[in-house]
This record gives structure tokens, sequence and C-alpha cells, in this order.
């Protein structure tokens, strides 16, 4: 996800039991330009793998190049092919589910993919379709096999609808049954119990959590668990227990950016800080106390407070 799964959140989720991850998607363009924060977008730490690189655009030939120089340059597990994405400012370039009204633009995107790094793993992470009246996510599955992709993310949403309404599962499950190749189903996967649901009824061979990682990245462990039949009752996260997540993000985002910034000032990440904040007894006002802090002590310190003040309330 742009702007909130940089390497130092991907290293909070995998100290929090995320087994693989991908970076943001980047554009290809833009890598090839040599774009600097491009590049910094696809870095990531040795601890961190397995890890993929998610690249977009909508040329062939920029694609393959752009490709080649992630492999090249920082040695992903696999790299990822993003035909997804519903934001405007990607499909008016014709990329991300911009791709799903033109599949052979697609498939000819992919083989030159696939062409340029026959050495790495290729997948790929897609919607259903463009709207209702055009869902293509088998047949562009079936395709994508055969193209040489090795294993396919679906969310089982369409580019018209966003991230509204609810995720139609029942096409993932048309998807895992056409094809030979690992599907990673994905979509409204909010715990431990949804997970377990939805793999079993779609046959998935893999699931992929999002949105809801952002405010809760215990999620994984908790996934984990339901999976191996250790419980489904969501866990309480506890004040406490979201402040050490609020201290340690700081401190890995410090470690990551600071130097670049030259500066150690975290009021530029409050917005990465605030969705773990949700929760939080009181968590607007905390929010709003957040603003005032300059450093990570400042934060240490609020934390502290906060704490203390909700022990005496106890």
């Amino acid at each position: 996800m742009a702007r909130h799964t940089d390497v130092a959140f991907r290293q909070l989720c995998k100290e929090q039991g995320a087994d693989v991850m991908v970076s943001e998607f980047v554009q290809s363009e833009a890598l090839i330009r040599g774009n600097a924060k491009a590049w910094e977008m696809v870095d990531f730490t040795e601890t961190q793998r397995p890890m993929g690189v998610q690249i977009f655009g909508a040329t062939p030939a920029s694609m393959a190049q752009a490709a080649r120089q992630v492999c090249d340059r920082v040695r992903p597990d696999f790299l990822d092919l993003n035909f997804g994405c519903p934001a405007h400012k990607v499909i008016e370039q014709n990329a991300g589910s911009g791709l799903l009204r033109c599949p052979a633009l697609l498939y000819d995107l992919v083989k030159a993919v696939k062409d340029a790094i026959p050495d790495v793993p290729l997948t790929a992470k897609m919607r259903l379709g463009w709207d209702y009246e055009s869902v293509v996510a088998v047949e562009v599955a079936v395709r994508l096999e055969q193209l040489g992709v090795e294993a396919i993310a679906v969310h089982g949403r369409t580019k018209e609808q966003g991230y509204a309404g609810e995720a139609h599962w029942g096409y993932i499950a048309q998807v895992a049954a056409a094809v030979n190749i690992p599907v990673v189903g994905n979509g409204d996967i909010k715990d431990g119990a949804a997970a377990k649901r939805r793999q079993a009824e779609s046959g998935v061979s893999g699931l992929m959590v999002g949105r809801a990682a952002l405010s809760n990245p215990w999620i994984f462990n908790e996934i984990k668990a339901a999976l191996a039949g250790q419980g489904e009752i969501t866990p309480v996260i506890t004040a406490q227990k979201r402040w050490d997540a609020i201290i340690r993000l700081s401190e890995l985002t410090l470690e990551v950016h600071a130097s670049r910034l030259g500066s150690r000032d975290v009021r530029w990440m409050l917005d990465r800080l605030h969705p773990l904040t949700h929760g939080l007894p009181g968590s607007r006002k905390i929010r709003d106390r957040m603003r005032g802090c300059l450093s990570l002590d400042d934060l240490r310190r609020l934390s502290a407070e906060h704490l203390a003040e909700l022990s005496v309330t106890e």
C-alpha cells in the first residue's frame, strides 16, 4: 500500500508474524529515470525475506526494463505486477486495474517482463475486472499461468467497486479452481475467524492482508493461530500493546529515514502512526496530543502519561 507499507512498517509486520511481504507499488518509468524516492520504495532488509517488489505501468518495454533493473539491483525473491490498483491517477495511465479492460496489452506486458527476468519468479495482483458486467478474473488468471506467472493474488472487488461493499470470494474461489498455481485471496480479512472462513470456502493457497494491518499488525499471528486451530477469538489489544507498537514503528521509521531527512523530528510521520491509535481510549484526543510531539522522547512521554491516566481511571 503506497505511503504506508515502507520498509519500517513491513519490519513491524514481520515481527508480528507476516510470512511473505510485498513492497509499495512503484511506477516503472520512475525506476527507469532513477528517481530516488522510487528506489527507496523498493528497498528492504534481509530479515524481511521472502520479499517481493511490486511495479506498475502500461508499456511492455518500460515494465520489462524496470523489472530487470529491480532484480539486478535489489534482488527480490519475486517480482509482482500490479493489475489491481483502482486509483484514478493510475487508471488514467491505463495501468493497475485499468489493464483489465484490455487483456491483450496486459498479456503483452506480462510476456515482456517474463522474458526480461526468466530467472526470477513472477507473480501478479489483480481485481475481478473493471465492473461486474466484465468480470475477467478467471480467463486472465488462466492466461497468466500459461505465460509463466507463478502465483496470483486476487482482490475480490472490481475496479468500479473500489473499496466499497464486500469482497466477493465466490469469484476468488473460481480462480483458485481454474489454475494450477497458487492463488492468494485478498479482501475483507479483518481477523483470524474471517481468514479461516475465507480459506475454507475458497480453497486458496494463501491469504493476503492489506488495510487491516495498518491498525492491527498483530493480525498475522492471530490468523496463524486460527488456521492452526488454536482459537478464533480475536485477542484483546491493550493500550500498552498499542503504545508499544507506536513507539516501535517510530523507532524503525527514524532508523530508515532520519539520515535522508537530516532530522529526527517525528511530526512528519504522524499520519503513519495514527492508524495504530484506533482502539486506544480517547484516541481522538491522543491524536491531537501527538501533534505536539517533536521527538521520539516526546512520544514516549505521551505514552507514559496516557497509560498512567488509564491506570487511574480503572
